[in-house]
């Protein structure tokens, strides 16, 4: 049971001032989802964001966070249940979502909860998340950042944070989605400004004084708090007041932090302050090893209790960091005090963080340091894993800062360059990278360099990558050959190459339709990579291993593929602030996987960040993966339009750059020509069965899934006899090879071949096997995307060997079901393709006002993307290319007045 009060805005204090700046801040703007309220404890958030609420005319859910709420689960059920107390009764079918999707599913209850918050009408809803520092878990972090990116249009999150939170504000910001309140900000008027020293810093003012320190910082609170410090170090009995003490600009505020805050602190204070300047962030074990001391937490905590600008940077008291204006002007100190020093203090700093892992706060030391010829050899140690951890472009931009020469004179820094080419997709830089560095180990190898022995280790790199090369040119011979030399040579070298090594012979594999090798491959890379700790290449290899287990109809066994790996990743490599680290081969098969159990929002919440992949330009072998998996999870909406469209640009980029794609891609021609059937246009898909050449592929699961297609075109033009004899041998082989998922397709078009032909009592056995075998694997998706005719044998099965709870749900999912449902939908108007969705009829009628897209959108309160989206369809279903044509075609069947 949810905590109820937890609902409930807190109760409006009558003494707080109205601070109408800040206020104006907070107010709604074309664009905007998040506005970020971030302070210490008694600045005034709460308050600030409880005024705002309460003038709001639109709706706001309010959630109140505490430790316990640190869990994902229990996370989204509150946020569901402030939204539900806001008036959102719609919501509740979304809040048992969460009770009983599992953890790792989440996502796609998150995806159920936007969409409902879209059909819902919550353009207008305002969500305040007040104490969001109490939120540690780097999974609700991404969650929300998902969340934030597939905002309703129009809703708005209000976050209230004595921390800033791990999420990705540097990218929201870029695209002006934030509004920020910070520190800074909080400025306070006159009399704020008095009532601040009087209750927060327990120092009295007369107006006077208030007048002229608020004169003299313009309500700044950090300056204040200065001058309020400064005040409580003055001898007993000293009369000057704390406005006298206040920087006449912001520009002496070093001189200010020096003079009158760090110079007033004992001895050991100051130390201590000096010393840990260097520190972006502080730790108590960081600072005892920078200081070579012991009590550094027991200092930090001092330093909390008295308010010297350290920002706590978690609930648990370990990490901090100095407010930046502070830290500034203590290490100006240090610089002109003691320079000496700053090197030694930031050497120890960064062995510390080599020591613990964090290498790239390490490396943005050493940049500062400038210290190349040290930041060459962290790159050489920790460069390979940074790249696999999906950081190949900071690697890159690291590399350029060295100076001239040293990659170039240095194998393994050459060879580090090399692969971040790779990862980034940037296949003409290597080729001639790769020639200068095997003159360089030719040279060395040949002088007897003392690290020749290391330049023949890189060889075994060096053919690796080219193997790569060559699956890119579809040269499958020299890439198997190159591989197989990696094998052999792959023990005798010291750079972990193995995880890499095994990917790549997996997709000569499957690229060879060698299913069952291209498994053991697979395995043994996401082993390997665990090893290695190779991020990257474990996401790739588990998500195509998913892929294919997937299509051999272990259904699964392929979500505990994705799942095993995805969890093995946010272990070990989770940084909210940075994307998420995703594999194309596992959101598709993960696409695929829900598709085929009819859980839709879970396959939309696989597709999402993918799409964002084709508009920034991907790998073509990616881009064509993703528009089939796209495609067939339209198909599976009735979404005929979206798929056709989706498979039609995969068709364009494998015909311009299938050189370039180093596996056989799925077969696209046979999807469409399966959409061409349900839409009905039968002459369109048989164009398709003439001119087919089953001989074209190496891979048997697109060989298979032709002649199933062709079956089912065979069966739609009145020859089921030519579909029997075409599924008879293809019955037998995909039973042979485990081709479970084919076999059950084979089985169920074959018993409606049978069917067709009278032999009903033989079909009914067909389906009945069908059935029983997609039962174990809970397939429901493959049925319902038959024909009616099947449709109508499957309400006829009554066999004991069929469970009966799978019976009955895929039952309810077949389209006869909900004739009453589908009696209520729009009627297709004559010639048109199908019929206009609701939302489609509204754009059109909009175009018919003259609206343009941007003032449609605002109108129907969606995003731009969404009216493109509507208007792609409408075209497609008028079968015209323009508005006016649109508007005409629109008349011409009477579906404008």
């Amino acid at each position: 049971m949810l905590l109820a009060t937890k609902f409930l805005r807190p109760a409006a204090d009558a003494r707080a001032i109205r601070r109408s700046r800040l206020l104006d801040l907070l107010e709604r703007r074309q664009g905007k989802r998040l506005d970020l309220v971030v302070g210490p404890a008694g600045f005034g958030k709460t308050t600030l964001v409880n005024q705002w609420s309460a003038a709001q005319p639109l709706p706001v859910a309010w959630l109140s966070l505490d430790a316990n709420d640190n869990d994902p689960r229990r996370f989204w059920q509150y946020v569901t249940g402030a939204l539900i107390h806001a008036g959102f009764a719609e919501l509740e079918k979304c809040q048992k979502a969460f009770n009983t999707f599992a953890a790792h599913e989440l996502e796609g209850a998150i995806t159920g909860l936007i969409n409902t918050l879209v059909t819902c009408g919550a353009g207008g809803l305002n969500l305040v998340v007040d104490d969001y520092h109490q939120i540690q878990s780097t999974e609700i972090h991404r969650q929300l950042t998902y969340f934030i990116d597939y905002l309703p249009p129009g809703m708005t999150v209000v976050l209230i944070s004595r921390t800033e939170p791990d999420l990705p504000l540097s990218r929201w910001r870029v695209r002006q989605w934030v509004d920020d309140i910070h520190p800074q900000l909080l400025a306070f008027s006159e009399d704020e400004c008095r009532q601040f020293f009087q209750d927060c810093m327990a120092i009295e003012l007369n107006r006077d004084e208030a007048r002229k320190i608020w004169q003299k910082t313009e309500g700044w609170v950090a300056a204040m708090q200065l001058s309020a410090l400064s005040a409580r170090n003055k001898p007993a009995g000293s009369q000057s007041a704390p406005a006298s003490l206040v920087p006449d600009s912001l520009r002496q505020i070093n001189d200010y932090i020096l003079s009158e805050i760090l110079d007033q602190q004992p001895d050991d204070v100051a130390r201590f302050l000096l010393d840990t300047a260097c520190c972006l962030r502080l730790t108590a074990s960081l600072c005892d090893s920078v200081r070579q001391s012991k009590d550094s937490q027991e200092m930090l905590e001092a330093l909390s209790q008295r308010n010297l600008f350290l920002i706590p940077l978690d609930n648990r008291d370990e990490w901090f960091r100095y407010h930046d204006l502070f830290r500034e002007a203590l290490f100006q100190r240090l610089q002109q005090s003691d320079p000496d020093r700053i090197q030694t203090l930031q050497s120890r700093a960064i062995h510390w963080l080599l020591d613990h892992d964090h290498i790239q706060e390490a490396i943005a030391q050493l940049v500062q340091l400038e210290d190349w010829q040290w930041l060459g050899g962290v790159l050489e140690q920790h460069g390979n894993n940074l790249i696999h951890g999906g950081f190949h472009l900071p690697v890159l931009d690291w590399l350029d800062k060295l100076p001239d020469g040293v990659v170039a004179n240095n194998p393994r820094l050459s060879m580090l360059q090399i692969w971040g080419h790779f990862f980034a997709n940037r296949l003409d830089a290597i080729e001639p990278r790769l020639e200068r560095l095997e003159d360089l180990l030719d040279r060395r190898v040949a002088d007897s360099h003392p690290d020749a022995e290391g330049a023949l280790g890189l060889q075994s790199e060096i053919a690796l990558i080219r193997s790569y090369l060559a699956r890119t040119r579809s040269d499958l011979k020299s890439a198997a050959d190159l591989t197989q030399q990696v094998l052999r040579d792959i023990d005798h070298t010291q750079i972990p190459l193995k995880s890499v090594t095994y990917y790549g012979l997996g997709l000569d594999y499957f690229g060879r339709g060698d299913l069952p090798a291209a498994e053991e491959a697979l395995q043994s890379a996401v082993s390997h990579g665990q090893i290695e700790r190779k991020p990257s290449t474990v996401l790739s290899s588990g998500g195509l291993l998913a892929w294919i287990q997937f299509n051999l109809g272990h259904i699964d066994l392929a979500l505990e593929s994705c799942v095993s790996v995805r969890r093995w990743i946010d272990r070990h490599y989770a940084d909210p602030k940075q994307p998420k680290l995703i594999s194309c081969w596992q959101n598709c098969a993960l696409i695929e996987i829900y598709r085929e159990r009819g859980e839709l929002e879970l396959a939309e919440t696989h597709l999402a960040p993918l799409l964002g992949h084709l508009e920034q330009g991907t790998e073509p072998g990616q881009h064509v993966i993703i528009q089939y998996a796209r495609a067939h999870l339209a198909f599976t909406r009735g979404d005929y339009m979206q798929a056709i469209n989706a498979l039609d640009d995969a068709e364009r980029v494998l015909r311009r750059r299938r050189e370039h794609i180093v596996f056989e891609p799925p077969n696209l021609e046979a999807l469409k020509a399966r959409v061409q059937l349900a839409q009905g246009r039968t002459d369109q898909a048989r164009e398709w069965l003439d001119r087919r050449n089953p001989e074209a592929f190496r891979n048997p699961l697109n060989a298979e899934q032709d002649a199933i297609t062709a079956a089912r075109v065979l069966i739609a033009i009145d020859a089921p006899g030519e579909a029997i004899t075409l599924l008879t041998p293809l019955r037998l082989s995909t039973e042979k090879g485990q081709h479970n998922k084919h076999l059950i397709e084979v089985l169920t078009v074959y018993a409606e071949a049978l069917s067709r032909e009278g032999k009903n009592a033989e079909g009914k056995a067909v389906l009945t096997e069908a059935l029983k075998r997609a039962s174990r694997e809970q397939m429901f998706r493959l049925f319902v995307e038959e024909s009616p005719a099947v449709h109508h044998l499957i309400r006829g099965i009554d066999s004991p060997t069929v469970d009966d709870d799978y019976l009955n749900r895929l039952r309810t999912m077949l389209p006869e079901q909900q004739a009453a449902a589908a009696d209520l939908k729009p009627q297709p108007a004559p010639g048109l393709v199908e019929p206009l969705s609701v939302r489609e009829r509204e754009v059109l009628e909009l175009i018919n006002e003259g609206l343009a897209n941007k003032d449609i959108a605002l109108r129907m309160q969606v995003a731009g993307t969404t009216v493109k989206a509507h208007i792609r369809n409408l075209y497609g279903k008028l079968q015209v290319k323009s508005r006016t044509e649109a508007l005409a075609r629109a008349r011409q069947l009477d579906l404008l007045a």
